[in-house]
C-alpha cells in the first residue's frame, strides 16, 4: 500500500473493526477501509471498538476498548492481571479453540515460510492441565518512581515496564508460594531478576540449566519423540543441545547407543549423573559445540543408521549447524522447538534442494493460555540424497 493510499488514521483515534484472523503472536487482525489493524485479546468474528496506538505506513496497532459482538468462544479469564501482564495472550478464549487456533497458525507458518503441506501438521496435543502447569518463572523487579515502590512481577503486555503482582494463574501452586516469598524478601534494588522453579523429581538440574517447564504434558512429549525415533529404525541417536541429557536418557533404550552433546559444562556433569541414576548405560555425554562435533560422531556411528535430535534455544539452530546436518546427512533429524516460526525457517534450509523431507510435525501445547507451542518435526533423508 502506498503512502498516498493509506487512510488518514492518527494515534488516539477510535474505530470499529471486525476480527478476521489471529496472527502468530496473538494479535487479532482487522481492517478499516482495507487498512490492516492489529489488536490483542480478541477472537475471530468479533466486532470490536479499538483505539489506535501506533499508525505505520501499511498497518496500525490498537488497544481493545470494548467488545461489541462477542464470540461464542469468549470466556472469563481466570487471572485478574490478564490483559495487563504480558505473560498470557489467550485466557479470554476457551481451551479447545486455543488448540484449533495454534494448529492454524503453525500450518500457516509452514505453508508460507517453507511451502510445506498443511496436512503435515498434526492436531495440537492438549495439556491435561491448562492452568497451574508452569514449573519455572522469571520474576522481575523494577523501581516504580511515581509510586516510590519496588514493582515485582512480569513485563506488561504493552511496554517494558513491570506489572506488580503476587500470583500467576498458569504457575504451579508451589511457585506462587515462592512468588510471595520473593515479595516478602524483595531484591535490594530494581533491575534484578529472580528465577523460581520446582525441581523435576529424579533429575539433577543445575540452577541455570534448561528443563521443560510443563511436567503435565512432558510424558506426551517423550512419547512423541520415542514414536518418531522408533519409526525411523535408527540404531544410534545423537542428542544435540542435550542439556541435562533428558531426551537421550528417555529414548536411549530404543537404540544401540547414543551420545549427548552440550556446551554447558555443568549440564554435562548433571547428564552423566542422570544417566547413572536412571540406569542408562549405552550412552555418553560430550562437552562441546554440536556443529563442530557432529561430523566425527556421524562417521563413528554411520550416518545412515543415525537420528540426530536437536532442541535449540528459541532463536533456532545456527546456520553452521544446519549446514553440518546437510553435509553429513543423518537418516533422520528430530527437531524439537518452542518457536514455530524459527522452526519453519530452519526446516526450509534443511529441506532445500531435496536433501531432507518433512514427514510430520506434532505440536504439543506445553504453554496453554499463551501464544507459545512446542513442536516435534520429523525429517528424513531424501531417497535421492
Amino acid at each position: 500500500m502506498s503512502e498516498a493510499a493509506s487512510p488518514a488514521l492518527v494515534n488516539g483515534q477510535r474505530v470499529t473493526i471486525t476480527i478476521t484472523d489471529i496472527a502468530f503472536g496473538g494479535e487479532g487482525v482487522g481492517r478499516t477501509d482495507q487498512f490492516v489493524v492489529f489488536v490483542p485479546f480478541v477472537i475471530v468474528g468479533e466486532e470490536v471498538e479499538v483505539e489506535l496506538t501506533e499508525v505505520k505506513r501499511q498497518f496500525a496497532r490498537a488497544k481493545l476498548i470494548r467488545v461489541i459482538t462477542p464470540s461464542a468462544h469468549r470466556v472469563v479469564p481466570q487471572c485478574r492481571y490478564f490483559g495487563e501482564c504480558g505473560g498470557c495472550q489467550y485466557q479470554h478464549i476457551d481451551y479447545p479453540t486455543q488448540l484449533e487456533l495454534k494448529h492454524k497458525q503453525i500450518a500457516d507458518l509452514f505453508e508460507r515460510i517453507g511451502g510445506f503441506p498443511r496436512d503435515a501438521v498434526s492436531p495440537v496435543i492438549p495439556c491435561p492441565q491448562p492452568y497451574n502447569y508452569r514449573n519455572r518463572l522469571m520474576i522481575r523487579s523494577q523501581w516504580n518512581k511515581p509510586e516510590q515502590k519496588l514493582n515485582i512481577g512480569f513485563l506488561r503486555a504493552d511496554s517494558r515496564l513491570v506489572v506488580d503482582l503476587d500470583e500467576c494463574q498458569i504457575a504451579e501452586p508451589a511457585l506462587n508460594e515462592q512468588i510471595r516469598h520473593v515479595r516478602a524478601n524483595p531484591p535490594p534494588k530494581g533491575g534484578l531478576k529472580v528465577v523460581v522453579r520446582i525441581a523435576p523429581e529424579g533429575w539433577s538440574v543445575p540452577r541455570d540449566s534448561f528443563f521443560q517447564n510443563n511436567f503435565f504434558l512432558l510424558p506426551r512429549l517423550v512419547e512423541t519423540v520415542r514414536e518418531r525415533l522408533k519409526d525411523s529404525g535408527s540404531k544410534h541417536l545423537v542428542d544435540t543441545y542435550c542439556g541435562v541429557g533428558f531426551f537421550g536418557i528417555e529414548a536411549g533404550d530404543l537404540v544401540e547407543s547414543f551420545v549427548g552433546v552440550e556446551i554447558d559444562q555443568q549440564a554435562i556433569k548433571a547428564a552423566k549423573l542422570n544417566a547413572v541414576s536412571r540406569g542408562r548405560t549405552n550412552g555418553e555425554f560430550i562437552e562441546g559445540r554440536a556443529e563442530e562435533l557432529l561430523p566425527e560422531i556421524l562417521r563413528r556411528f554411520n550416518a545412515a543408521n543415525t537420528t540426530v535430535l536437536i532442541d535449540p534455544p528459541r532463536t533456532g539452530c545456527p546456520p553452521v549447524g544446519l549446514e553440518s546436518l546437510r553435509q553429513n546427512r543423518p537418516a533422520q533429524v528430530l527437531y524439537v522447538s518452542c518457536h514455530p516460526a524459527t522452526l519453519a525457517r530452519d526446516l526450509n534450509v534443511l529441506c532445500a534442494d531435496g536433501v531432507f523431507e518433512l514427514k510430520n510435525v506434532t505440536p504439543l501445547d506445553m504453554f496453554p493460555q499463551t501464544q507459545h507451542v512446542e513442536c516435534v518435526a520429523d525429517l528424513r533423508l531424501a531417497r535421492n540424497s
